[in-house]
């Protein structure tokens, strides 16, 4: 009685619980694999946890600036130029604490009770809890597999009403590895650009994990730039995850709004970790390269055996981490006691028969999916396919 209604409005993440049911199963003595979170098995490099190690040396101990310290945000700024060509001011950067942390700032600063946010479906999970605690009212658009997982300009021109305040666009795409041309986004841009009074959050933290597909920035459109926030974080590209920074940058008028927002919150970000991450966005090219090859061949090794299930239906990952294949053909059925309805009851299946962790598409607006992340060895993602098959089979023997 005493808890909030927005909190209450809150579900629990998806990929957390899943991570949570994983842990408690692993403290029984299971043998449990996880494909379910986005948290890649690399090491922060050594260069970046130097920086860090100097930066404890140097007594970065003291509360730091709430916007970051400047020579992270020149280095973010130099970032941004590198891929779209246009200069950010200091005054048009934001630090946070990872890019969730970003999100919610942007979403809190500018989302009233009632006011309309536009989200591709599948979206990642945490977008649409965001908007349930600002008290937005979604608008789902619904991308297909036929379509590759992406939504057309038409779709996104329908969706706009009067009351849409935001519009939020993931590319690379969690949860499906979908990444938009050129092409793509323009005829995106040019429909923002028809309704000056939206914002476009433009989330880029998997930029630098694409596979046969050159990343495009939304920021590479002047035509938006006073109705665009590009959004990442150094989580995925530099394996720092567990530093917690992210950063944003947009107009000066919503980053000074964010920036007081955050000042109540938390204040400023972690001191070494902002370090830490101004020596990741200075180097490490190599390092990128080397790493976003072995994710490829992980990647491949995936398909390999959704090519041995009958019947699955799948688009081949183009960014990020994960796949988001359909199981339409694995539901409505049993194994034992078990009915498996939906794909929230066949994660848990699998969970159960496979020891085997992915997340069910109901998480992401998309029931009859599920999404897998490769973010782990070669080997283990082998051993957790062999498993799933195993279990596919039980429900489904007529199809082997």
């Amino acid at each position: 009685m005493l808890l909030s209604d927005r909190i209450q409005r809150m579900e629990e993440s998806k990929t957390i619980m899943m991570a949570r049911l994983t842990r408690q199963l692993r403290s029984q003595g299971k043998d449990v694999i996880t494909l379910s979170l986005g948290d890649i098995d690399f090491n922060t490099p050594d260069y970046i946890k130097e920086a860090a190690k100097q930066a404890i040396d140097q007594n970065y101990s003291h509360y730091p600036p709430v916007e970051g310290y400047p020579d992270l945000i020149d280095a973010i700024i130099n970032k941004f130029y590198s891929q779209t060509d246009y200069l950010y001011r200091p005054d048009q950067i934001l630090v946070s604490n990872g890019a969730k942390h970003t999100l919610a700032n942007i979403i809190l600063a500018t989302v009233n009770p009632g006011d309309e946010v536009i989200l591709p479906t599948p979206y990642w999970v945490t977008y649409n809890e965001l908007v349930n605690l600002a008290g937005g009212k979604q608008v789902y658009i619904r991308a297909s597999i036929e379509s590759n997982w992406k939504i057309t300009a038409e779709q996104l021109e329908e969706a706009i009403t009067p009351k849409t305040k935001l519009i939020i666009l993931n590319n690379p795409n969690n949860p499906t590895g979908a990444v938009y041309s050129y092409q793509e986004l323009a005829e995106i841009a040019r429909v923002v650009a028809r309704h000056p009074d939206v914002l476009l959050i433009s989330d880029e933290v998997y930029d630098s994990l694409t596979y046969e597909q050159a990343f495009i920035s939304m920021g590479v459109f002047n035509s938006i730039r006073r109705q665009l926030v590009l959004v990442n974080a150094v989580s995925k590209t530099y394996a720092m995850t567990g530093w917690r920074v992210g950063f944003m940058a947009g107009p000066k008028w919503l980053i000074a709004a964010c920036k007081k927002l955050q000042g109540q919150m938390t204040s400023g970000v972690n001191a070494i970790a902002q370090k830490a991450a101004a020596a990741a966005l200075r180097g490490g090219s190599q390092i990128i390269a080397e790493r976003n090859e072995i994710m490829r061949r992980r990647r491949d090794v995936m398909f390999e055996y959704f090519e041995q299930i009958p019947k699955l239906k799948y688009v081949k990952t183009r960014g990020s981490f994960y796949a988001f294949p359909l199981f339409d053909e694995y539901l409505g059925t049993q194994y034992q006691d078990q009915i498996i309805e939906s794909t929230t009851d066949l994660s848990m299946y699998l969970l159960q028969e496979a020891n085997v962790a992915v997340v069910a598409g109901e998480a992401f607006g998309y029931p009859g999916a599920m999404r897998f992340s490769f973010a782990v060895d070669q080997e283990i993602i082998r051993k957790a396919m062999e498993r799933i098959i195993d279990a596919l089979k039980k429900l489904r023997p007529d199809l082997f």
